[in-house]
């Protein structure tokens, strides 16, 4: 007899991106650009390691499980996010955000809808709780038409709805404007908006949780803030669904140094600031560079810290890749979407950084002709 959950012998896994940098002697790493897990391409601000220090003085804690009400950090959330603390609770990363979302609004044989091509681990989230999933996808130039999108919510009649804003892979941004029609229009589905990349963008949806109790917003401190490696992730919504939340939310997941690091890069904003403006101006200096080749690709402009690079064939893009790894610089081939399958996504990093990203693309190119 299989015991397993029926909802997952079938599934197909989420495809991870090669991790070689673990591989790799710590002496040696900075020689690496590791540009395919749209992670921060520097470290967090000082105050992280100030912060992990000062709890270091006193061990006393090992043996213990940690805090699981931080008024300091809800505090720091809540200036941050510019909402009352009630409107907020954080998590061990943004997918653990994502799990207890599926497990509190998604039940077996309900319609999810994925705004797509997208983050895919989210569609492994929900397939696992055994949903009947659909995915409506923009055009194959990449180009979000809201009249498709709403014709294909007519058709399906989801109880939940997925979108990422801005978009992983498109860097498309959904105005706020546009999802509260939406909300209006369907107040029977449940909307979770991703707002993994919100800081480059700048604009966010959570004020409409002020006064819709159908949406969801999640973040994480694993990109702009330079922390992926402390797991850190929280929710914005309404005050009603955060008790509805906390019934099954597990309170000791976010370790003492986690609770730490976070307070430690809310209270230097403008270090996380000063890297985004870094991101967004190299990343609109390497789109600038890449659009004169464009012979030999196509890239697609978008709001969050990576940008999409599609080539004429599979071959094309697989060589570029290769190249690019050979020359210590990893990007992410993407297989979540047919649409997606000649394209790379480049994570944007500093000017410097991205200088170094063309000059080995233009070596390819060069190598090719």
């Amino acid at each position: 007899m299989r015991h397993y959950n029926k909802f997952q012998w079938s599934l197909k896994p989420y495809r991870l991106a090669s991790h070689k940098i673990w591989s790799v002697e710590p002496r040696e790493r900075d020689e690496y650009l590791k540009l395919d897990w749209n992670e921060a391409s520097i470290q967090p601000s000082p105050r992280v390691s100030e912060r992990i220090h000062k709890l270091l003085e006193h061990e006393n804690f090992y043996n213990l499980y940690p805090s699981m009400i931080n008024p300091e950090l809800n505090g720091l959330l809540s200036r941050y996010v510019g909402l009352p603390e009630d409107h907020i609770l954080y998590f061990s990363g943004s997918d653990v955000v994502h799990e207890c979302i599926v497990r509190s609004y998604i039940a077996p044989g309900d319609s999810v809808l994925i705004l797509g091509p997208s983050y895919d681990n989210f569609r492994l989230t929900a397939e696992s709780a055994g949903c009947q999933l659909f995915f409506s996808e923009v055009s194959r130039t990449f180009e979000f038409i809201p009249e498709k999108f709403e014709a294909d919510i007519d058709a399906v009649h989801p109880s939940f709805l997925y979108i990422c804003s801005p978009n992983n892979p498109t860097g498309h941004l959904q105005p706020a404007e546009y999802v509260e029609h939406l909300l209006n229009k369907y107040p029977e589905s449940m909307f979770l908006v991703d707002e993994a990349y919100y800081e480059f963008a700048g604009k966010s949806v959570c004020g409409l949780t002020q006064n819709y109790e159908n949406i969801v917003v999640t973040r994480t401190m694993s990109k702009a803030f330079a922390l992926a490696n402390f797991r850190f992730g929280y929710m914005i919504t309404n005050p009603v669904n955060i008790e509805h939340m906390n019934k099954i939310r597990n309170p000791k997941n976010i370790n003492s140094f986690t609770q730490a690091a976070a307070c430690g890069v809310l209270e230097d904003l403008e270090y996380m600031q000063s890297y985004v403006e870094e991101c967004n101006k190299a990343k609109d200096w390497f789109f600038g560079e890449l659009k004169k080749r464009s012979s030999r690709l196509t890239v697609y402009y978008g709001y969050a810290n990576a940008l999409l690079v599609e080539f004429p064939t599979i071959e094309e893009m697989e060589g570029m890749f290769q190249h690019l790894s050979q020359n210590k610089i990893f990007v992410r081939p993407l297989k979540q979407s047919a649409l997606l399958e000649k394209c790379l996504r480049i994570s944007i990093g500093t000017s410097g950084q991205m200088k170094r990203v063309l000059a080995s693309m233009d070596e390819y190119f060069a190598s090719e002709r």
